[in-house]
């Protein structure tokens, strides 16, 4: 075995065995259970993809193409010319790419003929942004990674340029600096439909004299021509479905109030009553916030009570001064009747909207109104959005808007943090198309019209059982001295539930000491009451005793489509990168 040197003061040296990647006690009597004097055939891989890894489906022919796989991936082996495995090669399948935790080949499997209210989507927040909410740089940049990783909501906030005869796209009243409107709409274009065929929103956030508004038309139907979704000047009686809208681009207004009453929290930042900016607490991100957590009260420049009569439509341009051919753009219509919450939350029967609350508005109101957002949400479309004070693009825990049927849960695509790593999470479902379909309690009422409550705790539905067996890939992915100095890494992992307030938890294995290749063999158990709505968190940290603990890798998974059986599950960066070699071997089982 191979040995690791470090340095320590110069002239002493302290040196380490190198351990080699071996499979754990349980995979060695598997194999020994599933072969035959040392050797697996197509037969015992068969009956192990079946029997072990529950997949019912599988087939002979996928068992020798896996077979096959592996023995050209290990041609040192001398069991090349028989199609057969030994442990080695079976534990290299099993803690390889062949045996991810999500079904590479399962893609979009959600029916998409349903209206678009019925679909949890993927939802950006000030798209533009390459940074913080208040001096970065506006950019088409950050709007095409997005749209890569399979957003499809991109917001934009359109303003009169510096000559007053153009349209830029910055956050008002911020040191911004912006971007022109038409390189955002290109590129829009051009990046759409890379990661998904399903439909793109661009939600405008609009600040412009009816001659720029004009303007945008021009633009926004020259760019799209075609894809462009534009059903007229009137309110849609139903939204269309995802199939029906593929490859098409919709245009969704939102009037400028959000901005506004952004701004006063800006200023209201440092009042002790409105709480403190969500600044990081450590380097990979502050902790996903409980749902269960004190909602905060008096926060008057972000209430919509019942006398708050600001709506979305109630601005500077009354609806005679809008120019009739932007008007005719929109698609999705939104807007906040007068006379507060109650009429907001009201379903129209003849035309369905969007409804736009900031994420202090959403839990105050879920307080009272639980049952109403879940209603309104059938229908029509809620989207959420981060509150003002989040100047540092922050995210807010996105189970919030989820468990109230909420479809655009925008968030800072721009940062990093675990919200947005239970974001991406959410999001690896129904093959990564930006589109999850919501599930039945949250669409249908009952035979009394009763309507699902978010805040009534449910009996257990199913338990989950995670086993974490061990963990290679740093050796390969980090510098030898990146977590330190003086010895290898000291290793632990964390596994837990992002979901309704019942089932989230996080649970934490042993550290192991100065170990590059962690075996820590622990098994957790998680209860589900909501099952549908919960995602597997899985982080690694490496223990410091004189410092923060450094980051070792995450990835969220939704449970929903978690495979049952013993799984590779690779890890990512805090920026969501997936590392080229590190990953865990675990074990996936509902009880």
């Amino acid at each position: 075995m191979s040995k690791q040197t470090y340095s320590v003061c110069f002239c002493f040296r302290r040196r380490f065995k190198l351990a080699i990647s071996e499979a754990p006690p349980e995979i060695k009597a598997l194999f020994d259970q599933y072969s035959e004097n040392g050797v697996m055939t197509v037969d015992h891989l068969h009956r192990f993809l079946t029997e072990v890894q529950k997949e019912e489906k599988a087939t002979k022919e996928e068992a020798q193409a896996t077979i096959d796989h592996c023995l050209r991936e290990l041609k040192h082996l001398n069991i090349f010319h028989r199609k057969v495995l030994n442990l080695e090669a079976f534990f290299k399948y099993l803690f390889g790419d062949l045996n991810p935790p999500l079904s590479p080949s399962i893609g979009v499997h959600h029916d998409m003929s349903a209206p678009l209210s019925h679909y949890f989507i993927y939802t950006g927040h000030n798209s533009y942004l390459t940074g913080n909410q208040l001096s970065s740089d506006c950019s088409d940049v950050p709007i095409i990674q997005a749209l890569h990783r399979g957003v499809r909501v991109i917001e934009l906030d359109i303003w009169p340029n510096s000559t007053k005869d153009d349209v830029d796209v910055l956050h008002g009243g911020t040191l911004t600096a912006p971007v022109q409107l038409i390189k955002c709409l290109k590129s829009i274009k051009e990046h759409a439909f890379v990661a998904s065929e399903y439909p793109v929103v661009i939600t405008l956030e609009d600040h412009l004299t009816p001659d720029l508004q004009a303007k945008v038309a021009q633009l926004v139907t020259q760019t799209f021509g075609d894809i462009l979704f534009s059903p007229g000047s009137e309110c849609l009686k139903e939204f269309p479905s995802p199939e029906s809208l593929k490859k098409r681009i919709i245009i969704s207004t939102k009037p400028p109030q959000e901005y506004l009453e952004a701004k006063d929290a800006v200023k209201s930042e440092n009042d002790p009553k409105s709480g403190k900016t969500q600044v990081d607490e450590e380097a990979w991100g502050q902790e996903v916030p409980d749902l269960k957590g004190a909602i905060v009260a008096d926060d008057k420049q972000d209430e919509l009570d019942e006398n708050d009569s600001n709506g979305e439509e109630d601005n500077d341009k009354s609806p005679q001064h809008v120019a009739p051919e932007y008007k005719r753009l929109i698609a999705i219509h939104a807007g906040k009747p007068k006379g507060g919450l109650v009429e907001c939350l009201k379903v129209d029967p003849d035309k369905v909207r969007r409804l736009s609350l900031s994420e202090q508005q959403l839990e105050k109101a879920s307080e009272v109104y639980a049952k109403e957002i879940v209603r309104f949400t059938q229908r029509n479309i809620l989207r959420v959005y981060p509150k003002g004070i989040r100047v540092d693009s922050s995210n807010y825990n996105p189970m919030i808007g989820w468990s109230h049927g909420a479809q655009m849960v925008a968030f800072n695509m721009q940062g990093y943090g675990r919200s947005l790593w239970v974001m991406q999470g959410m999001f690896r479902a129904n093959g990564g198309c930006g589109y999850v379909k919501k599930p039945d309690f949250l669409l249908k009422t009952g035979p009394h019209n009763e309507i699902f409550d978010p805040k009534y705790k449910l009996p257990v539905k199913t338990t989950l059982k995670v086993k974490v067996y061990m963990g290679e890939g740093w050796y390969y992915d980090f510098k030898h001295t990146h977590f330190d100095a003086y010895s290898p890494p000291d290793f632990y992992a964390r596994v837990g539930i992002a979901g309704v307030a019942a089932d989230s938890v996080m649970k934490k294995t042993k550290t192991l000491e100065d170990d590059w290749i962690p075996a820590w063999d622990e098994e957790f158990e998680f209860p589900l009451t909501v099952p549908e709505l919960a995602v597997l968190r899985i982080e690694v940290h490496e223990y410091d005793m004189s410092e923060k603990d450094d980051f070792g890798g995450q990835t969220c998974l939704p449970v929903s489509e978690l495979r049952k059986g013993i799984r590779a599950v690779p890890l990512h960066s805090r920026k969501g990168e997936k590392y080229k070699s590190v990953k865990l071997l675990m074990h996936f089982e509902f009880v």
